[in-house]
């Protein structure tokens, strides 16, 4: 019995000498320029020592696209069956539910590839590691526009976030969000939970906000904040709040890719330069941006000290985001 089907025969990849099938390689995945499947799977593997980066030994949500980008989105905690003997995975436990979830634990590219092949465009993993997944190891800064914000707004935004960061011996690696923002991440040491994690997030986002009162928000709820303004997000680092990682593409019709920058391309840098069409020679001649960031580790004590300082001050501690979706 013929196997092929209307989006072309399944083909199998080497990766780094794991076999990976891929099915309907040629199903169009980017309407824009025609990308397929198999474009995505050779996307990653370009990037492959980024991506297994960015997600090493993280557990792992994925978002789905069965159809393609513009098809329905499916959120997937749990690993999809039909996983290889060699897909490793991290356990988590989800209290609201009083549920557990077998996560996708990347190791090597050839488990990103395997996600693609399961319709994975985005990989969204946690900020804590399976060492122990209750301390996170990164904090997470993101610079979220408003409806009405621009893209100079969120420049400004971030050099001034990478100015208090210089200034608390910290180091920020910037990338795009792949969407209208920027993300900047730093490496910390893995001793606190997420709640003072995201105490001294919210305490540096506070801080740009009083450096920037007329363009930047920490407001809790989304219908008080000014349309106009970018919101410095700092419930992503809240226990199972993700956002794509570094290397991930999105789920639109150009495949945008949040992409590594340096500090010095930001004010040049515009959203859409970044795609599964650009980003593998960018890599292939600038290697992985973010290459450093396990060895530049920070001790967030100052921004607790800064969280005590607000909170003497009675500013209140917005209360912890809901854990999302069922797992």
């Amino acid at each position: 019995m013929s196997t092929k089907g209307e989006f072309g025969d399944p083909v199998v990849l080497d990766v780094d000498g794991y076999d990976v099938r891929l099915s309907s390689p040629d199903r169009v995945y980017f309407a824009a320029r025609g990308e397929t499947k198999r474009d995505l799977a050779e996307y990653y593997r370009s990037v492959g020592p980024g991506i297994v980066r960015a997600l090493r030994d993280r557990p792992c949500m994925l978002h789905r696209f069965p159809d393609g980008a513009a098809g329905k989105k499916v959120h997937q905690k749990r690993l999809p069956h039909g996983a290889p003997p060699w897909v490793e995975t991290v356990r988590l436990h989800f209290p609201r539910w009083n549920l557990h979830a077998d996560e996708l634990c990347v190791t090597k590219p050839a488990d990103v590839v395997w996600a693609v092949q399961m319709s994975t465009v985005e990989f969204h993993p946690w900020n804590s590691r399976r060492a122990d997944t209750e301390k996170p190891d990164e904090w997470r800064i993101d610079i979220d526009p408003m409806p009405d914000a621009t893209w100079a707004d969120v420049r400004k935004t971030a050099h001034v976030a990478h100015e208090i960061l210089d200034e608390l011996g910290a180091t920020g690696w910037p990338k795009t969000s792949g969407g209208d923002g920027l993300h900047v991440y730093v490496r910390i040491a893995p001793e606190h939970g997420f709640g003072d994690v995201r105490r001294g997030a919210l305490a540096f986002a506070r801080e740009v906000e009083r450096r920037l009162p007329d363009n930047v928000t920490t407001t809790w709820w989304r219908k008080d904040r000014d349309p106009s303004a970018v919101f410095v997000d700092f419930n992503q680092n809240a226990r199972d709040h993700t956002i794509a990682c570094a290397y991930s593409v999105r789920g639109n019709d150009i495949g945008t890719v949040s992409a590594p920058l340096r500090w010095d391309e930001i004010d040049d840098a515009e959203p859409g330069d970044f795609t599964i069409a650009t980003m593998p020679a960018r890599f292939a001649e600038l290697g992985d941006l973010h290459e450093g960031i396990d060895e530049a580790v920070y001790d967030i004590a100052p921004l607790l000290e800064w969280a005590a300082r607000d909170e003497a001050a009675g500013k209140e501690t917005p209360p912890e985001p809901e854990e999302g979706a069922k797992p």
